[in-house]
């Protein structure tokens, strides 16, 4: 299961001996669980275990709901609202699942950015990072998708307008457009073909997120130091990693129940605060809404979407070259999925030795300024599409490219890091030391 050397499970009695010659569940489950664990994690390795309950809270709410859903567009409003009065708890249920997309948004961010913080991405993790992000990018789809079956008006015009983005593809864009749609407009076939894929990519996401925990089991987890495990020996593993039960365990469930108790709390209190009013409006296709804004998870990538107008100069440069081929709108489609592209690009563009931020001093400064980026065009994206704020949607834009594409490529032969520990065992001792802990509690996790 993993190249760092542990026990591995051992059938004992004659029912699991016999059980595990024909179906070794027992076997995998155990190796899971007490898969060696570098022991230095601090708590932002908490997003994992948030990401998998929501995944498993988004299924079985969606579930529920979808009992008492109606993919029609002359019903489809109503049956929600049919959810939201008269099903037993079914206002609670349709808060659980549409502020669970939310939070698990937020815990995917973090979880992506701690990772190009501390350089999980790096080889031998190239896959389980490509791996992500094709979870991420289904569950850009997913919500998306779900965010229409309301058939409210922003669910009904966002729809126009974000698949309306294919027709900007020269050549085989419309005919993409029009299958997507189900016919020329958004209708009755668009509301039944995204309820359809809406209900079957978690599932797929599901089984992606199975592949994605195999790979980390099967390389290990990355650490703060970016420093690997020994695996020379088992003896040599052991003083770099604890089992992931129970320490792990219990850390994760501990962090899961603050956050959800925070989740439930804004469930409970403000379930509308992070939707938009216009969809408590049914769907009119003859009243087009003031300001036509995604939901806040999209609102980063949309900004990038609408930063590159035709009086750009690398939109017109791009278009004199092609002939008009590539034109503002296409343009912007290019750069909205670019800026995923080169994310999942990064384990290939970053050319530093170490892993880490923390031993890289020039990095962090590029990295936090990234976040604040990323914040920057959440903003602007649910800004009106004018002065100042395409100005400042380009200039941001321009950023999110230039540290992938630029500063993280000669930020590796420029830069001088910092030392980095021989050992995660000398980094644990370390820090145990400068927290006044003891060599004695082989589970004090130091906090970042």
């Amino acid at each position: 299961m993993s190249g760092i050397p542990h026990d591995h499970y051992e059938p004992k009695s004659g029912g699991e001996k016999w059980l595990h010659k024909r179906l070794p569940i027992v076997g995998l489950l155990y190796d899971t669980i007490m898969i060696p664990t570098p022991k230095n994690l601090n708590w932002m390795w908490i997003w994992g275990i948030v990401l998998t309950f929501c995944l498993v809270l988004q299924i079985i709410t969606g579930i529920v709901l979808v009992m008492h859903y109606t993919p029609d567009t002359n019903l489809a409003f109503a049956s929600v609202e049919h959810i939201m009065r008269n099903v037993n708890g079914g206002h609670f249920i349709r808060y659980l699942h549409m502020n669970g997309a939310s939070l698990f948004f937020i815990a995917v961010y973090a979880h992506i950015f701690r990772s190009l913080y501390y350089g999980s991405y790096k080889a031998p993790r190239e896959v389980t990072w490509i791996i992500g992000i094709l979870i991420y990018l289904l569950m850009m789809g997913t919500a998306f998708m779900g965010y229409v079956l309301p058939w409210g008006q922003m669910s009904f015009w966002g729809a126009t307008v974000i698949t309306g983005l294919f027709g900007a593809i020269p050549f085989i864009g419309e005919p993409i457009q029009t299958w997507l749609l189900g016919g020329p407009a958004v209708d009755n076939a668009t509301l039944t073909r995204f309820f359809s894929l809406h209900y079957l990519f978690p599932f797929i996401i599901a089984g992606l997120t199975m592949v994605h925990i195999w790979a980390f089991h099967t390389t290990g987890n990355n650490n703060p130091t970016g420093v690997e495990v020994r695996r020379t020996s088992k003896a040599e593993a052991e003083k770099d990693t604890v089992p992931f039960w129970p320490y792990y365990v219990i850390k994760d469930l501990f962090a899961l129940a603050v956050i959800f108790a925070v989740f439930f709390a804004i469930v409970g209190f403000m379930p509308n605060y992070l939707g938009h009013p216009d969809n408590y409006i049914e769907a009119n296709p003859l009243a087009t809404p003031a300001h036509i804004v995604p939901e806040w998870y999209f609102l980063p990538f949309y900004a990038i979407l609408r930063a590159f107008t035709s009086e750009v100069w690398i939109v017109q440069f791009f278009s004199f070259i092609t002939g008009g081929i590539i034109d503002a709108k296409f343009f912007g489609v290019l750069a909205m999925f670019g800026a995923i592209a080169v994310m999942a690009l990064a384990p290939w563009l970053d050319t530093s030795s170490v892993r880490s931020a923390r031993y890289r001093p020039q990095l962090k400064w590029w990295f936090w300024l990234l976040v604040i980026d990323f914040f920057a065009l959440m903003w602007l994206g649910a800004m009106p599409a004018e002065e100042p704020y395409a100005t400042f949607s380009l200039i941001a834009s321009a950023y999110w490219f230039a540290y992938f594409l630029v500063i993280l490529p000669l930020l590796g032969v420029i830069e001088k890091p910092l030392p980095v520990p021989a050992t995660i065992e000398e980094d644990f001792e370390a820090h145990k030391s400068a927290t006044g802990g003891t060599k004695t509690l082989p589970d004090a996790t130091p906090a970042e």
